[in-house]
């Protein structure tokens, strides 16, 4: 299995991470476009990806979800019929949809987040 795992304690909320995410999949600096997010709460960044869980999978009415050889969740959009099940049930709001795409996205535990985060607050996980 592989999955980010965030130290919500060191990041400092620069924003490297969503801005190197969103560059990568959408050609776009754009936090709504990244697939990891940053909240800030009580003066706490607290970082938000989603953990491979898999808990999206069986609520897909076209079994547009699987897991690939590393037990990263990857989402066939041949396949998605953009219901949003997935976003509206994912247990850690790690599913994203925007209006302007014609499905929804999230976190494939590619590391380019890992590779551009100043602090190391996050690490790339291989079990």
């Amino acid at each position: 299995m592989k999955y980010l795992k965030g130290n919500s304690d060191l990041c400092t909320g620069c924003l490297a991470c969503a801005d190197a995410c969103s560059e990568l999949f959408f050609k776009e600096k754009n936090i709504q476009k990244s697939c990891i997010r940053i909240n800030q709460n009580d003066n706490k960044n607290n970082i938000i990806v989603c953990n491979q869980c898999g808990k999206c999978m069986p609520l897909c009415p076209t079994q547009a979800l699987s897991y690939n050889s590393q037990g990263v969740v990857i989402l066939d959009k041949n396949e998605c019929s953009g219901c949003l099940i997935c976003v509206a049930e994912c247990p850690c709001a790690c599913m994203h949809y925007l209006v302007e795409e014609n499905a929804p996205f999230k976190c494939i535990a590619c590391g380019i987040c890992v590779k551009k985060c100043p602090v190391s607050a996050l690490e790339l996980i291989k079990e």
